[in-house]
Formats: C-alpha cells, structure tokens, sequence
C-alpha cells in the first residue's frame, strides 16, 4: 500500500528577512549555482519589464504579466535535470530562456509570428499551454511514457490556483497518482483566478488539500522565496526519479501585477497587500540574501543585470526582423480537406493586405 505523506499547511522557507528572521540554508548548493539561480531570476524579471514596455509600445500583442513568479519559476527549473520536461502555463511563457531558448522565439510567440513556434524536443519544453489545466494530463501522460519505456526522465506542469478547479486538473492528478507516474504538480497559487478570489472558487483550506484525495503526497511553500521553492521541488523530483510517484507543489504568493495587459485589477485587487507584496518580492529577497552571505556585490549584480537587458535588447531585434509571415498558414492547417471557400477568403486576405 501506498504511503501517504500528510499535506503541509505551514509555509516552508529558508530565506530570511535580514533583520529578526535570520537566513537558512540549502544543502548542497555551492556558491555558483546560488549565483546561477540570481542570473535565472534576473533574466526573468527583465524579460518580463521588458515585454510590458514592448506591449505599450504595440511591439507585442496582450501579454501576461509574471512579476514577482520569477522564484517560482527558476527554484522549480534549477531542481531539474536536462532530461526532465516542463509543461508550462501561460504565466510561464519565458521559462525556456532558462533552457537556452533565444528570447526571440518567446517573443515572436508573443507578436503571434511562426517563428515563435519551437519544436519541444529541442529543449524539453512543452508548447505554451493558454487553456486552464490542459497541459496537466500531457505532463503526466508524457511521464508516464517515460516510465514505461525505463527512462528516469521526469515532468512538472506549471498552473495557477484556478487550475484546480478544472476537469482536466482533476484527470490529469488521478492518472499521475493512479500510474504512479512521475511527474510534479507545482501550482503557483497567487490566490487570483483573473478576478476570481480563491475563496470564491474552493472550500479547502490550502489548496495542498487536494493531493491528499488523490492519493499523493503535497507541500506548501513560500512561492517568494527561490530557495525553498529549489529545495521542495528536488525533493519532489528526487521522489519521481525514485518511483515514488507524484508529489502536489503549492506554491503561495500574491499577485502584484495585472492578470495580462488587458486586466485593470483595481476594482477587484487588494491595492493594500499588492503594496506589501512589492515590498518583499523574489528578486529583491534573493539578492538581499545573496549578500548578506558576501556573495554578492553592486558590480556583479550590475554585470548580471546588463547582461539580461542585453539578452532583451537583441531578442526582441531579432524578432522584429522576421520576415512578415505567410498568410496562407492561417488556412494551410485548418482541415485535411480544406472547404472550397477556403481558396477565396485567402485571396481575399491577400487582397487587403496587399492594400494595406
């Protein structure tokens, strides 16, 4: 019989606030990979400024926003191997610069061109999943392919705290549970469904509840600081390798930003706590505590800051000069027997864009 670890509502952290609450530490990470995760978490933090910059200036469509997820986000990346997969959601649109993807291709995905399309093999990154929860039951089943074919790779599937109130959060936890699949659950849960409180959408208590019903283990982390969310989540992975299953991450934050560049979350948001939230966000923490430790000095964040504006700079150059993209890709792909209007609202296309 399976052993059920029970689910954690204490928030496990390690950084600390510099003043009363003093820093932990994470066995096993030596001073380059600390500095590797502050690089991981810069590069995410100034792609995602900078894209909110690009989609003002109508260089990209309607963007979401990720501020302060960076932690959750490169904690989880740092605690894979490269074999592993990452499934993300929307909200993790940038986590393939984290991989080696060009910030051109993310941003290209974002101006709605093709060469934002990647092929996942190349960097063991799955397709940016838009619908809530979809991509839940292609980690698992991905993992579980894994498995039976004797690899040691492992899964994790990004989704935020709406997710789990979809069917297919469900079917996808039941069948990672039920084949002993071996996948991660990491829910960033920053209690917003767009305008949805969580409150509104679930009874539990934390959402870590829910791995309890599936059979699974589940733990709850402090989704600011990027050392507790690295350390939870290797152990999650170490326990997947193993083939002790899947393990339920949630991840707590809150937002502090808009949903996407649509949103004006004003009328719905708790303005007071969004404040608060900025005042201790990831990345700040992170560097706070990197030199507390003296690892850390104002040239080398420089450096490291430059370098991740650089990386910004040349990406979105990139793909700004992309060749304007075949209309005919629109209607080359729909049907295995296109209809025959199909020929006319092509050239009709054409038409006006030639016009344009």
């Amino acid at each position: 019989m399976a052993q059920v670890m029970p689910a954690e509502h204490d928030l496990r952290r390690v950084i600390g606030d510099g003043e009363g609450v003093p820093d932990g530490e994470v066995e096993g990470l030596p001073e380059f990979e600390l500095l590797s995760l502050y690089r991981s978490l810069v590069l995410l933090r100034t792609y995602d400024e900078r894209s909110l910059v690009y989609h003002r200036q109508g260089r990209i469509g309607t963007y979401a926003i990720f501020w302060n997820h960076e932690a959750m986000q490169a904690g989880a990346v740092h605690a894979l191997a490269d074999e592993d997969w990452i499934f993300p959601s929307y909200r993790e649109s940038a986590i393939g610069l984290l991989r080696g993807m060009p910030a051109s291709t993310i941003l290209s995905w974002w101006r709605g061109h093709p060469a934002g399309w990647w092929n996942p093999a190349d960097y063991n990154v799955a397709s940016i999943c838009v619908p809530i929860a979809t991509h839940v039951p292609h980690a698992a089943g991905l993992a579980w392919g894994k498995k039976l074919r004797g690899e040691d790779a492992v899964a994790i599937a990004f989704f935020g705290d709406g997710a789990t109130s979809e069917g297919a959060f469900h079917e996808g936890a039941n069948f990672a549970a039920v084949l002993n699949a071996p996948v991660v659950l990491f829910c960033n849960n920053n209690q917003w469904a767009i305008s949805t409180p969580l409150s509104a959408q679930t009874r539990a208590a934390a959402l870590v509840d829910k791995a309890v019903g599936y059979g699974i283990p589940g733990t709850r982390v402090d989704g600011a600081d990027v050392l507790a969310v690295f350390e939870a989540t290797r152990e999650a992975v170490e326990r997947a390798r193993s083939g002790g299953g899947p393990t339920f991450v949630e991840a707590v934050t809150y937002r502090a930003a808009p949903h996407a560049t649509a949103d004006d979350p004003r009328p719905y948001i708790d303005l007071a706590r969004v404040e608060e939230e900025k005042r201790r966000e990831c990345v700040g923490r992170y560097e706070g505590y990197l030199r507390r430790a003296g690892i850390l000095d104002d040239t080398l964040a420089d450096e490291i800051k430059e370098h991740a504006l650089e990386t910004m700079r040349n990406g979105i150059a990139a793909a700004e000069a992309e060749p304007p993209a075949d209309p005919g890709l629109l209607f080359a792909h729909a049907y295995v027997d296109p209809p025959a209007s199909f020929g006319r609202d092509l050239d009709e296309l054409q038409r006006i864009l030639g016009d344009g």
